[in-house]
């Protein structure tokens, strides 16, 4: 009895989160797409909503109105709509990414810089900018710069794997202690490279607080690759990262390899973060707030969890961007990673609070 009681417990839950799931999820969705939309009309230059509607439905294939500005398309296509969606991309892959962590370190607070990947792409951006190399053309149209931040990335997991490694384990206790270590070394040779380059310095610190400014389609083709593959991957194995959740010892009981299920989930998580910073610079808060109020409304299955806080930190981010381009006079533009750490601050000082209170300290 107790048994069916346990089991009918369960299903009443999974029910209700579905009920919820499903509205919240087409909720988001269509706000994102009304967002990208609406995110068209906000700018220095003044552009008539039906213009902006017309040149919008010309880029999917729409017919355009007659007497559209061939300048304002450009202006709302290729500019602003680009910025929109990658604004929307980045945030996404942020909000993934801390959704991940989050589930590997058994911490709520954790968030895509604790490991030090983040740091990690910063310092490979610095040093493009040290050398004078951002601009380098490299692809399509991109300069060296997202492409020296993801090789960053990827050389700071390297090194927090292989820091975290104890007796051939990699346990998460030490991939948290390896990522501090590493984030810490690279900040302070980041600070190097801004002490011995004083004109380096204003491009570093403009680019280590984040910013969409002077980004395009181009990046978002740059990006996009390694966002669906982080993705994809994180999808596919959210059912692993649900017993990781639990811990490695039952996770060792239920018949996974924990040491290369984590593996996996950093190598995705890393692949999502390498890819918003590499295009956008350090934009904090973003994979700490999503995942967090997402989990409030669904619970703690990873699988819906990730998809809606996926949603939830394109919204968030874009929205951000739009405060972050708007809110000064005369087309002056604010870093976004000011915006998102204004909004995130004080929401990370509650949770912390809550926490405590909770802990009953």
């Amino acid at each position: 009895m107790h048994g069916g009681g346990a089991a009918d417990a369960h299903a009443t839950r999974a029910g209700a989160r579905d009920r919820r799931l499903w509205p919240l999820a087409a909720l988001l969705a269509a706000a994102s797409a009304a967002s990208l939309a609406a995110a068209c009309l906000c700018g220095p230059l003044p552009i008539p909503p039906g213009q902006v509607l017309a040149h919008l439905g010309a880029a999917l294939g729409l017919p355009p109105g007659p007497g559209l500005d061939p300048a304002h398309a450009v202006v709302v296509v290729d500019i602003r709509l680009s910025r929109a969606c990658l604004a929307w991309l980045t945030g996404a892959a942020l909000a993934l990414a801390g959704t991940v962590f989050q589930g590997i370190l058994h911490n709520p607070l954790a968030d895509p810089f604790t490991i030090g990947v983040s740091t990690g792409a910063a310092f490979g951006a610095s040093l493009a900018l040290f050398f004078g190399l951002a601009a380098l053309p490299v692809w399509a149209g991109v300069g060296l710069l997202p492409v020296a931040a993801m090789c960053g990335a990827f050389a700071a997991l390297g090194a927090v794997v292989a820091l975290g490694r104890v007796g051939g384990r990699l346990r998460r206790e030490t991939v948290v202690l390896a990522g501090i270590v590493v984030a810490t070394f690279l900040g302070a040779l980041i600070s190097l490279l801004k002490a011995l380059d004083e004109e380096s310095v204003a491009s570093i610190v403009f680019w280590v607080m984040g910013s969409l400014q002077g980004r395009g389609w181009a990046h978002v083709g740059f990006a996009l690759p390694y966002f669906l593959a982080g993705g994809l991957l994180v999808v596919a194995r959210a059912r692993q990262l649900d017993l990781l959740s639990l811990g490695d010892a039952q996770a060792r009981a239920l018949g996974l390899d924990a040491d290369r299920a984590r593996l996996a989930l950093l190598l995705a998580a890393s692949l999502l973060t390498g890819a918003a910073v590499s295009v956008s610079g350090v934009v904090g808060f973003v994979g700490l707030v999503a995942p967090h109020l997402v989990r409030q409304a669904l619970g703690a299955e990873h699988r819906p969890l990730a998809v809606v806080s996926a949603l939830a930190g394109g919204l968030l981010l874009l929205w951000s961007d739009v405060a972050a381009r708007t809110v000064l006079p005369h087309g002056q533009e604010l870093p976004v990673g000011v915006v998102t750490a204004l909004l995130g601050g004080p929401f990370f000082c509650l949770v912390l609070r809550r926490r405590a209170r909770g802990a009953g300290l």
